[in-house]
């Protein structure tokens, strides 16, 4: 494990507030319990309680290891392996506070040294936007994939366009059609002869809805990605849009995750 030789009262403050978001009460004392933490910090609420807490194990151990330890029990891959979406969001908001002391929690359980960001206020600044923006937003991990540097960067305008991009890629690759857009859509969808199917097209409500998301596949594309190539950054006034358009591709990606190869294309 990467460990950082310290970090701010901020940063376990920040970091506490985030975990405080996944666990329950009794989560934060079984874990405790488990990892023979006491918890002597006399706080109710649960982010104080880990806040005090792991500032006292750092003042004592002159390290965060026990709170990077902590983070790691909370955040083990294998309890998210049909959450893959809540484990990212959790993943990636975390480390945007590590970040700034050289460290990061990849997608393996494990934690690594990176080069530190600069500043604190630059870090302040990135987090404090990107929680507001997406808290309580279910983002799927293929969204997170290809437009993660530019949330942190809150380059919203070029997040949507790559996670739009991401979309179609993703598509190509489930069913090896090499076409882009509506013709992708068209190909892959097609209602009599689907390469990928999202249900079974047995009923009329099933083909209904099969059909119902293509169209929304081909609105993705010709409403949001098309528009932002051709469009100049500094006119465009998407900010405010683009949690709503990251959650739209998050859903197109979660119905693409039980779609199956009909061997009919």
């Amino acid at each position: 494990m990467a460990v950082a030789l310290k970090l701010t009262d901020m940063q376990i403050e920040d970091v506490s507030k985030i975990l405080g978001e996944y666990l329950s009460g009794s989560d934060i004392s079984r874990h405790f319990a488990d990892m023979g933490i006491g918890d002597t910090s006399g706080e109710s609420t649960k982010w104080r309680r880990l806040c005090s807490t792991f500032k006292q194990y750092q003042q004592i151990d002159g390290t965060p290891s026990k709170f990077l330890e902590f983070i790691q029990r909370l955040l083990e891959p294998s309890r998210y392996v049909n959450r893959q979406d809540v484990f990212e969001e959790a993943r990636q908001t975390i480390n945007a506070h590590l970040a700034f002391a050289g460290i990061e929690y990849r997608q393996d359980g494990k934690f690594y040294a990176i080069t530190a960001a600069e500043t604190i206020d630059e870090a302040h600044k990135r987090v404090n936007s990107l929680t507001a923006k997406f808290r309580g937003r279910r983002l799927h991990s293929e969204v997170w994939k290809y437009c993660r540097a530019e949330l942190l960067q809150e380059n919203y305008f070029h997040a949507v366009f790559e996670a739009t991009k991401g979309l179609a890629q993703r598509i190509r690759d489930l069913s090896g059609v090499e076409e882009d857009g509506a013709n992708l859509v068209d190909k892959v969808f097609a209602i009599n002869h689907p390469i990928l199917a999202i249900n079974s097209l047995q009923t009329e409500t099933e083909q209904s809805e099969h059909k119902g998301f293509a169209n929304l596949l081909r609105g993705c594309f010709g409403a949001v990605r098309n528009p932002l190539a051709h469009q100049p950054k500094i006119l465009w006034e998407g900010e405010d849009d683009a949690a709503d358009y990251l959650t739209l591709l998050s859903l197109m990606h979660r119905k693409l995750d039980d779609a199956v190869k009909t061997g009919l294309g």
